[in-house]
């Protein structure tokens, strides 16, 4: 299954994800040794700073879930970037302006996406001041 996202200017819910799998990867060094470092491609770039909606699975991580701070997967969990069979283009983080229940179920959630190349510590794509929208 599918899921996507859609932004303001209009484009269809999978061909945002489709934009977001555009994505390449550079070998860079750091204190700790070799790392991947992820190439947005002009497609994603267009979409940094746009308010975005994401449908998704929130990925249930032992000591990690915050009502306010998610890990958003476009897969089911059997088939995410952590569990499964996904890439890092699968899943983003998400910075709630509310708090929220966890569910197994599909949510979607509005916000600004935010590009990171540079933090190894977080995931490349961030959602902030975003909020959860009824499906």
């Amino acid at each position: 299954m599918f899921l996507g996202m859609v932004y303001s200017q209009g484009a269809n819910a999978q061909g945002v994800w489709k934009n977001l799998s555009e994505v390449s990867y550079k070998i860079s060094k750091d204190n700790f040794g070799e790392l991947y470092v992820p190439v947005f491609s002009d497609n994603i770039k267009k979409l940094e700073g746009k308010v975005v909606e994401a449908d998704g699975y929130i990925i249930p991580f032992e000591g990690m879930f915050k009502p306010n701070h998610i890990i958003l997967s476009s897969l089911p969990l059997a088939e995410c970037f952590f569990c499964g069979s996904g890439g890092p283009e699968t899943v983003m983080e998400v910075m709630l302006t509310n708090p929220i229940k966890y569910t197994s179920k599909r949510v979607k959630v509005k916000g600004k996406l935010t590009l990171n190349a540079n933090d190894p510590e977080k995931l490349m794509y961030i959602l902030k001041d975003a909020q959860l929208i009824d499906n």
